[in-house]
Formats: structure tokens, C-alpha cells, sequence
């Protein structure tokens, strides 16, 4: 491990990266992930993890419910902070490249190995591009519903989905904002896009009357009759947009 206590804005993005992936509570020098990206850096796990709670106390909505991070930061971490909090494009696909120069890869080389291979020519770039910011935001939504589907609280993550509110075809600007996304299993993510469900602006599941007027056997009451009306599960951080929720009624919502 390097012996320099001081930081470097490289190191800092990434830790950036890094504190937007794991759930806020699991963050530990023991916590795997924790482990792998520390490596990467050539720090000490205990140090990630206390650059990890520095950026805790700048995230107003951990404030909110009472959840605070280490008292003393950096004015590096508030520079990092402040660049790419909001701006989320850029902090998932220039973190991932950064992630990519430390081990000597290529930044496709992050990607999941059951992705259909990138094909040669123009527009490779931009798939790897879409790419890496599509596992970006998952890793993101799912580390802020702590790996559970907000409305069962299913936690086998091959079965969860970082699904948006407002689709990835219809607003550019929110495609990776973590305010766009609810961590849903893959039947009810399937559900949510078709307009068969929706979540309104007091964070309660609406069913559609296309599955209410549906023969009321056990299957449809598992899978959805008994949510109806129930609160989701909220994350830690990154709160569902209400204006996002309200977008999605009106326009995906089969009411």
C-alpha cells in the first residue's frame, strides 16, 4: 500500500464511484468491495472506507434520516463532490475509465461477461459508452435499496432490475440519475413498464385495472393484489423523484 496520506483527485473520483455502489451501512474495511477497489488504488481498505464516510456528511439526504458520516473530509472531497453529484454521466463513465488506467485495462474489460460481445466499427464507442453506464446505474440503484426489490424485498441479485421511471428511449438527461431508478425484481420491473403497476407521489403501488379485473387466482394475488397500496421499501439515498413517479402515471400507467 502507498504510504502518501495524500489523495488524489483520481483516487478521490473513484472513491466517489465507489460510495455510490455499496450500501452506506455496509461500508466496512472488511467489506469486499471495499477490499477490491482499495487495491485498485493502492490504499488501505480502512482508508477507502474513511474516504467512503467523508462523503457521507456531504449527502444531505443520509442528513435527513439522521445518518451521518466521518466529522472531518477534505476540500478535495467537496471539489469531487460538487462536480459530480447531479452530473451523473460523467462521474459513471469518467470514474469507470479511471478504474479501468489503474488496473491496465480497457474500459470494455469492465464490463459483464454475459454482455453481447461490441461490435467493430463507428459506433463502438458509443455501445461501450451506454454500456458502462447502464452497469453504472444499476450498481447504484441496487446499492441503494441494499440489494432488495423495493416492493417484495427479494434479495437474489441475478432476479433484481435497476429499472427506470421515466424509460431510458424518452429523457436523456435523467438516464443514470439514481432519482430515475427503483430496484425491482424482474416480473414486477416487467410489470412497471408495461404500465401494469405504477408507484405514486406518496410512494404507494397502484395496480392497473387491467390486473384488478383479472381472474383472481393465487398467482396474481402473490404477485401483486397483496401490494396494492403498500408503500415501497425507500432507499437510503436517492430518493424516487416524485416529479419522475408523477411522469410515469401519466404516461406509462394504464390507469
Amino acid at each position: 500500500m502507498r504510504k502518501s496520506s495524500n489523495w488524489t483527485k483520481e483516487e478521490t473520483i473513484i472513491a466517489f464511484n465507489v460510495y455510490c455502489k455499496i450500501p452506506f451501512k455496509s461500508s466496512s474495511k472488511t467489506n469486499p468491495i471495499i477490499i477490491k477497489y482499495a487495491k485498485i488504488i493502492g490504499r488501505s481498505p480502512s482508508a477507502l472506507n474513511m474516504k467512503i464516510g467523508n462523503f457521507g456528511r456531504l449527502d444531505p439526504e443520509l442528513k435527513s434520516q439522521g445518518i451521518v458520516g466521518l466529522g472531518n473530509g477534505s476540500k478535495l472531497d467537496e471539489v469531487v463532490w460538487n462536480e459530480f453529484h447531479g452530473n451523473w454521466e460523467k462521474l459513471a463513465y469518467e470514474s469507470e475509465q479511471l478504474i479501468a488506467d489503474y488496473q491496465n485495462k480497457k474500459i470494455e474489460d469492465l464490463l459483464d461477461d454475459d454482455v453481447p460481445p461490441i461490435p467493430i466499427g463507428l459506433e463502438r464507442t458509443l455501445i461501450t459508452k451506454q454500456r458502462v453506464n447502464q452497469n453504472f446505474f444499476r450498481s447504484t440503484i441496487l446499492a441503494s435499496y441494499n440489494i432488495k426489490c423495493c416492493i417484495t424485498e427479494l434479495s437474489i441479485p441475478e432476479l433484481l432490475v435497476a429499472s427506470h421511471i421515466i424509460p431510458w428511449s424518452e429523457d436523456k438527461n435523467n438516464r443514470l440519475n439514481p432519482k430515475n431508478g427503483l430496484c425491482l425484481n424482474s416480473i414486477h420491473d416487467r410489470a412497471f413498464d408495461r404500465g401494469l403497476i405504477t408507484v405514486n407521489t406518496d410512494y404507494e403501488i397502484i395496480l392497473s385495472k387491467h390486473l384488478s379485473d383479472l381472474n383472481k387466482n393465487t398467482a396474481i394475488n402473490d404477485f401483486f393484489l397483496k401490494y396494492e397500496n403498500r408503500k415501497i421499501n425507500l432507499p437510503d439515498r436517492f430518493l424516487p423523484s416524485k416529479e419522475f413517479l408523477d411522469w410515469h402515471s401519466n404516461n406509462i400507467f394504464k390507469n
